[in-house]
C-alpha cells in the first residue's frame, strides 16, 4: 500500500512507553517462573488498542511502527561526551522486559525499528517529516516533552496513558512558546536528566520568557549585552558555546538514513499462530481471550509449567541441563566480522552470558587472553586475544599466533553491548570480570551473578564455585583447568594454552554459566530470596570492585622497620630460650620444641600424635607457662613470628608496583554469617589484641 494523501502513520516511542508503563503500571510476574512482565503487559495492550481502533479519541492508522532505542550511545555523545552521564540504570526487573516488548512487537505484526548511532526520537523525526511530504499526517504516540519540538502541520502527538491529545496548545502550555521554539527554550534551560547543561540558573520560565521576548535563540544571544540584570547578562554571554552545544544536543535529527521505506509500514492484521504462542508464553490470560475472540481463533490453554528463558524461541526449549555438552561445537572467532555477528545477535536477544581468561587471579595485574560469550545452552564461542608460543622471559622470543582479533579492536566491538543498559550481562563471580573490564575502560552493567545467586539460596549447604554448581544443578562435570596450566616446573599461564583447547574450555565456562542463571533466576522466585539478592548482594559487588580496585595504602617503610625490629626481638628471645633450654635448637620446630620440654625438662602433660611427635600447640604452651618460663618465651616468639612472617614481610610482597598499593580481594560468600571475607592478602584477622599487633 503507497503512502500519500489520506495516508495516516502512527510512530509508537517504544523505548519511552515502556519506562512508562512499568512505573505506572502495577508490577506483575508470569506465575511459572516469576519473570517480570508488567511492562510487557501494557504495552502489548497500547499495540491492540493502536492496530484494532480500541481508542475511539484519536484517527486509526494506515501504517504503524514501534520505534526503539538501539543503544545509549549516539552521536550525541560525540558532541558531548557527558551526554546522559548522568542516567541510574533501568530497574532489575524492567530489563529483562527489554527484549520481550520487541518480540511482542514483532508477534504482532508490527515494524519494529531501530538504528545504530540515533535515538529513537531521531528516527521517529524522521517518518515524521517523511510523512508529512508525502501528503499524509502523522501521530506520535508518546508524551515525551523532547518530541514535542515536531508538533505542527501533519504532525500531532498522543499520550496513551492519560488517552491524551497533545497539540499545539499542550505545547505551550508545557514550554511556554509554541512548537517552532522549544528548541531555544530546551537550549537555555537544559536538562538534569539527560546531561544537557543549557544555560546555569535559567529554567523553562525564564527561557520562555526570553525567546518570547527576543524572539529566537540567535537574537537572544547576539544581543545579550542589552540584558539589565547582571546575572543573566553574564550567564548569556560567557556560556554562549555552552548554549549552542545544548542546542546539538536537544535538535532532533530529520535525516536519519532509515532503511524501511513507509510502505512498508502499513498496517497488516496479526498473524494468529505467533501472537497466541507469544501471548500464552508471557501468560496473559485476558488479553489472550480478548485478542483470540477478536481475530476469531481458539485461545490455546496456558499451563503454569516453568517454561525457558529464551523469548525468541518459538516453542520452549529444554531445560538446560538436558541439552547435551559438545565442545567440539564451540565456535572460536578469529575476525571481526564474525564477532560483529555475534554482537548482534545480542543485541537482539538482550542477554548473554560472559567470562574472561586471563594470566592471573589478580585482577590488578592480569593480562586478558581471551572472552567467551554464551547466547543460548549448548551454542557459545572464544575470542582469544593474545595466545602465544614460546617463552616470555628475558631471553624468550614469544610470538603472538595467529587468527586472533586485536585486542583493542575486540574490546571495541564488545564495549557498547557490555555498558547498554537494556542487555543483561551474566557472570559467575562477575566481579573478576567486571574488573578485568574495568581497567580496559568498560563498565560492565547490568548484570547477574550465578554465583551470588547460588549463594543467597543456599548458603552455607555448599560451596558456590562454578565446577561445584555445575555437577551439582546440571549434572556435569566441566572440563578440569589443571591439564590445561600444568604444575610445578611444567606449570604455564593460559596465553600458552593452544587456540583449540582454550575455545573448549573457555566457552563451555560461559555455557555452563548461562545453563546455571536459567536454572537460578526462576528458582530465586520460588525459595522467596528475590529481594536479598536485588538489594542486597548483586548491589554490593559494583561497590566492592570499586574498593578492591581503590586499594588500601600501606606504608612500606614503616613495615620495614617494624619487620627489622620484629626480627631483633625474635634473635633475643631464642637466646633467652636456649639458655632456659641449655642447648641451641630450632625453636620454629614443633618436634624439637616438645623433646625439649617433655623429654629434657621432663614438664608434664606431653602427649605425641600420629606422627610420635609431641603436640605443643598454643593452649598446651599457656598450661605449661605456669611451670616453667620457657614455654611463654615461645608463645611470644610465635606472635612476633606471626606478625613478621603474614603481615610485616608478608604485606610487602602484596603491594602493587603500579599503584603502590594492596589490593586485596572481599569475598561475599566467603562466610555463612554473611560478613566479608578478605583475601590476597587476609586482612579480617590482623592481630590487635596486643601492643605489638595494634
Amino acid at each position: 500500500m503507497t503512502f500519500g494523501k489520506g495516508s495516516h502513520l502512527h510512530l509508537i516511542d517504544g523505548s519511552a512507553f515502556i519506562f512508562r508503563a512499568y512505573h505506572a503500571l502495577p508490577p506483575l510476574t508470569r506465575k511459572s517462573d516469576g519473570l517480570p512482565v508488567g511492562a510487557v503487559q501494557g504495552f502489548c495492550n497500547l499495540i491492540w488498542n493502536e492496530i484494532s481502533g480500541g481508542t475511539a479519541n484519536k484517527s486509526k492508522p494506515t501504517h504503524i511502527a514501534v520505534i526503539f532505542d538501539a543503544s545509549s550511545v549516539t552521536f550525541r555523545n560525540d558532541i558531548y561526551p557527558e551526554y546522559k552521564a548522568n542516567r541510574p540504570p533501568p530497574p532489575e526487573d524492567l530489563r529483562p522486559q527489554f527484549p520481550l516488548t520487541r518480540d511482542a512487537t514483532r508477534a504482532f505484526n508490527v515494524a519494529c525499528i531501530e538504528q545504530q548511532g540515533f535515538e529513537a526520537d531521531d528516527i521517529i523525526a524522521t517518518y515524521a517529516r517523511l510523512a508529512v511530504e508525502a501528503g499524509g499526517s502523522c501521530t506520535i504516540v508518546s508524551s515525551d516533552k523532547d518530541l514535542m519540538q515536531l508538533v505542527g502541520p501533519g504532525v500531532d502527538m498522543w499520550d496513551p496513558m492519560k488517552n491524551k491529545a497533545l497539540g499545539e496548545a499542550e505545547v505551550i502550555e508545557k514550554f511556554g512558546v509554541g512548537p517552532n521554539r522549544v528548541v531555544d527554550v530546551q537550549s537555555l534551560a537544559g536538562d538534569s536528566v539527560d546531561n544537557v547543561p543549557g544555560a546555569p540558573g535559567i529554567g523553562l520560565k525564564t527561557a520562555a520568557l526570553l525567546i518570547n521576548e527576543y524572539g529566537d535563540l540567535d537574537t537572544l544571544l547576539a544581543r545579550a549585552a542589552e540584558i539589565k540584570q547582571p546575572k543573566r547578562r553574564e550567564v548569556l554571554t560567557e556560556m554562549a558555546d555552552q548554549i549552542r552545544t545544548s542546542r546539538e544536543l536537544v535538535t532532533l535529527r530529520r535525516d536519519v538514513p532509515v532503511e524501511d521505506p513507509l510502505e512498508d509500514l502499513v498496517c497488516k492484521r496479526p498473524d494468529a499462530e505467533p501472537l497466541m504462542e507469544f501471548l500464552t508464553r508471557m501468560e496473559f490470560r485476558s488479553l489472550t481471550r480478548r485478542i483470540s475472540d477478536k481475530l476469531g481463533v481458539e485461545a490455546p490453554a496456558i499451563t503454569e509449567t516453568p517454561t525457558a528463558l529464551d523469548a525468541d524461541a518459538p516453542e520452549p526449549p529444554p531445560a538446560a541441563e538436558q541439552i547435551p555438552f559438545e565442545p567440539d561445537t564451540y565456535v572460536c572467532v578469529r575476525d571481526l566480522q564474525t564477532l560483529h555477528d555475534w554482537v548482534d545477535r545480542i543485541r537482539d536477544q538482550g542477554y548473554f552470558a560472559v567470562d574472561t581468561e586471563t594470566t592471573s587471579l589478580d585482577e590488578m595485574q592480569a593480562e586478558l587472553v581471551g572472552i567467551s560469550l554464551a547466547l543460548v545452552p549448548g551454542e557459545a564461542c572464544y575470542i582469544p586475544l593474545i595466545h602465544s608460543e614460546g617463552s616470555d622471559d628475558l631471553f624468550g622470543t614469544a610470538k603472538r599466533l595467529e587468527g586472533q582479533i586485536d585486542p583493542e579492536a575486540a574490546l571495541a566491538a564488545l564495549k557498547p553491548v557490555l555498558e547498554d543498559d537494556s542487555i543483561l550481562k551474566i557472570g559467575q563471580n562477575i566481579k573478576y570480570d567486571a574488573k578485568i573490564f574495568a581497567r580496559r575502560g568498560i563498565t560492565v552493567a547490568p548484570f547477574d551473578d550465578t554465583m551470588l545467586m547460588s549463594y543467597a539460596m543456599f548458603s552455607g549447604l555448599h560451596n558456590h564455585g562454578m565446577d561445584e554448581l555445575s555437577e551439582t544443578y546440571l549434572g556435569h562435570v566441566p572440563i578440569p583447568i589443571k591439564p590445561l596450566l600444568g604444575s610445578g616446573k611444567s606449570a604455564r599461564t593460559f596465553d600458552k594454552v593452544a587456540i583449540d583447547e582454550a575455545t573448549k574450555y573457555a566457552a563451555e565456562d560461559a555455557d555452563i554459566t548461562l545453563r546455571l542463571w536459567q536454572a537460578f533466576r526462576p528458582r530465586l522466585h520460588r525459595e522467596r530470596v528475590t529481594t536479598v539478592y536485588e538489594t542486597l548482594e548483586r548491589p554490593l559487588v559494583p561497590v566492592l570492585a570499586e574498593m578492591e580496585m581503590h586499594g588500601i595504602t600501606v606504608d612500606r617503610q614503616t613495615l620495614s622497620r617494624m619487620s627489622s625490629a620484629f626480627a631483633q626481638s625474635m634473635a633475643g628471645l631464642e637466646a633467652e630460650i636456649h639458655e632456659m633450654a641449655g642447648e641451641t635448637f630450632n625453636v620454629g620446630s614443633p618436634k624439637q620444641l616438645g623433646e625439649i620440654l617433655f623429654d629434657k625438662l621432663s614438664l608434664p602433660g606431653g602427649q605425641k600424635g600420629k606422627t610420635g611427635a609431641y603436640s605443643t600447640g598454643a593452649d598446651i604452651l599457656e598450661d605449661l607457662a605456669t611451670e616453667h618460663e620457657l614455654p611463654g618465651k615461645v608463645l611470644d616468639w610465635r606472635q612476633l613470628s606471626k606478625l613478621k612472617s603474614t603481615y610485616t614481610d608478608a604485606l610487602q610482597g602484596h603491594i602493587n608496583p603500579e599503584t603502590g598499593r594492596v589490593h586485596t580481594s572481599y569475598a561475599q560468600t566467603g562466610a555463612n554469617t554473611g560478613r566479608l571475607a578478605s583475601t590476597d592478602p587476609n586482612l579480617q584477622n590482623i592481630p590487635v589484641r596486643t601492643e605489638e599487633g595494634r
